[in-house]
């Protein structure tokens, strides 16, 4: 009779493939982890306790349309040229103190050419207190 013997051999755990598995999904996960950024300023707006005060003067109105057309107070300007602009702000300015308020509406389609002209007339003739006045979005 022969007799083998068998060896009893320890069974052999490889931990190799384990390790690069656990590497790959750490890589994974850090790559594709996005982290949390935000780029805002909290600001802790004052409240107003008072009423609006209702101004009795009469603000000067400049109206720029979407095709680049301006109205001073209502009234066409003939061109769209900076000094013809000025010419006819300062016309209808006449009495008005350099204090008094400017608004200046424009057409959402407007070019920003437009608008910037009828800011820098404005500027130009020394008024300070420009409003430009924006609709709030409608809410669903």
């Amino acid at each position: 009779m022969n007799l083998q013997r068998h060896r009893s051999e320890t069974p052999d755990v490889n931990l190799t493939p384990l390790i690069d598995v656990v590497f790959l999904l750490l890589i994974f996960f850090m790559v594709s982890t996005t982290f949390k950024d935000n780029h805002e300023i909290k600001v802790d707006l004052p409240k107003a306790t008072a009423k609006a005060v209702q101004r009795k003067e009469k603000p000067l109105e400049i109206r720029v349309t979407s095709d680049g057309r301006y109205f001073v107070n209502g009234k066409e300007v003939i061109n769209r040229r900076l000094d013809t602009l000025k010419r006819v702000i300062k016309k209808l300015a006449r009495g008005y103190s350099k204090e008094r308020r400017v608004i200046i509406r424009t057409d959402r389609k407007a070019t920003h050419e437009a608008f910037i002209r009828a800011m820098d007339a404005v500027r130009q003739l020394g008024f300070r207190k420009i409003s430009i006045p924006v609709s709030a979005p409608d809410r669903k």
